[in-house]
């Protein structure tokens, strides 16, 4: 199985005292050969170094995650191979120091 992780990415358009946020779409990250048994939990809270950010004008933060079977594809994977033939631009795939993918 992966873990696909999604995030709510978003912008601001305004200034740190005026702020304008504007939600800008989503991000997939995926995590293969994870178990049922494995903690996700802790998974997820070591990976969030390398997928959020959250400053005055960039946030992309974790907003949820799932156990996907291995071929599951992501809609944006799913469209690109309906429209382009191919995935180029896959999900990102993470690592986490300790399993072997």
């Amino acid at each position: 199985m992966k873990l696909l992780i999604t995030t709510q990415v978003r912008e601001n358009y305004g200034s740190i005292e005026n702020p304008h946020w504007k939600s800008k779409g989503v991000n997939h990250y995926v995590v293969k050969n994870v178990d049922e048994c494995d903690m996700i939990e802790v998974m997820l809270y070591r990976l969030r170094d390398q997928i959020e950010t959250d400053n005055p004008f960039f946030s992309e933060l974790v907003i949820g995650y799932n156990l996907e079977v291995d071929d599951y594809l992501t809609r944006d994977e799913q469209l690109q191979l309906e429209f382009d033939g191919k995935i180029t631009h896959p999900a990102q795939e993470l690592f986490i120091e300790g399993i072997t993918v």
